[in-house]
Parts: C-alpha cells; sequence; structure tokens
C-alpha cells in the first residue's frame, strides 16, 4: 500500500512507517497530515485521504546514535546510492584507505561505490590513482540512521522534508 514519512513536531524527519500505521496516528489525533498522497483509505462509515508525509502533534526527543559502526544500507543512503567516485549506481562499498593497508571500517573511510570503480581502485589508495572525492565521508546525520536505510528512492513528496547534501561528484582522471 506504501510508506508514509513521519515529521516530529518540530518539522524535522524521524522515520518512515506504512501508510496504515500513520492512519492509525491520524484516527488517534496524533497526527495530523502535511501532505496528501494518491487515493483515499475506506471504511463503511468514512474514508480519509492517503497520507504521504505526516506530522505528530507532540514533540518526540530523539535520542542520538553516536558511533553508530557503518553499515552496508547506511553508506548507500548516506552517499544517495550514487558511486562518490564516478555518480553511477552504487552496488558495493569501498574503504577509501584499503583495510590491507590498515584502512578501518568507519563513517570516514567507506563509500558507496558501483562494481567497476571499486574494481579498478582494488587496494591502491586514491593518491597512486589520481581520484579524489567530492567530500570527505562522514558519519550520516540522524535522520539517514533513522528509519531512512529501507528507503532506497524516497517518495517525490518527502523531498522538501528530507535535508539533502551536495550532489557534486568527482571525475575519474
Amino acid at each position: 500500500m506504501g510508506s508514509a514519512l513521519v515529521l516530529n513536531q518540530s518539522y524535522e524527519p524521524l522515520c518512515v512507517i506504512p501508510v496504515k500505521r500513520a492512519a492509525v496516528l491520524l484516527l488517534t489525533r496524533k497526527a495530523e497530515t502535511v501532505t496528501p498522497g494518491d487515493g483515499f483509505l475506506r471504511s463503511e462509515s468514512m474514508h480519509i485521504p492517503v497520507p504521504s508525509v505526516v506530522r505528530l502533534n507532540r514533540y518526540v526527543p530523539i535520542p542520538r546514535q553516536v558511533g553508530a559502526s557503518p553499515s552496508r544500507r547506511g553508506v548507500f543512503t548516506r552517499d544517495d546510492w550514487r558511486c562518490v567516485y564516478c555518480n553511477a549506481a552504487a552496488e558495493t562499498i569501498d574503504h577509501v584507505v584499503p583495510r590491507s593497508r590498515g584502512g578501518t571500517h568507519t563513517w570516514d573511510n567507506v563509500v558507496a561505490a558501483c562494481a567497476p570503480c571499486n574494481h579498478r581502485k582494488s587496494d591502491k589508495t586514491l593518491a597512486e590513482l589520481g581520484w579524489r572525492l567530492p567530500r570527505a565521508p562522514r558519519p550520516p546525520s540522524g535522520w539517514q540512521l533513522r528509519g531512512f536505510r529501507g528507503q532506497r528512492r524516497p517518495d517525490p513528496a518527502w523531498e522538501a522534508w528530507l535535508p539533502r547534501h551536495g550532489r557534486e561528484r568527482a571525475r575519474l582522471s
């Protein structure tokens, strides 16, 4: 049936939930619709527009995850499912400083990459290949860690509510 984006009372993205769960939040008056989706949810006595984005009526404190280790899906989400080297669709993750050269499996050393770039890079450093990164890898922001890992392609109606990072990509030389 689809998914709905949940915003905190402060309009900060919290998570993605099934539309049915969003409808329950609306019916119990715990949330309000910010952006309606397509169609209606119908029962014998009522029908409500399918919610695409809902906002909670009460503020929910968000625990900050500090030091969470990188997951494959988390790296893809942070890098927008694109290869950081050539901007093609990402299929693998790559360690900027290869683990065979002492690199660590941390957010600042792991990036999304397409298979050809990952294979070409192999266990070489960026300097050896003459490549550079468009931006330094960093831990993802809170919205990327909370419930968005499963969303490969967010609903276009959510774009106004999700922070975006720069889309500049490095060119291979």
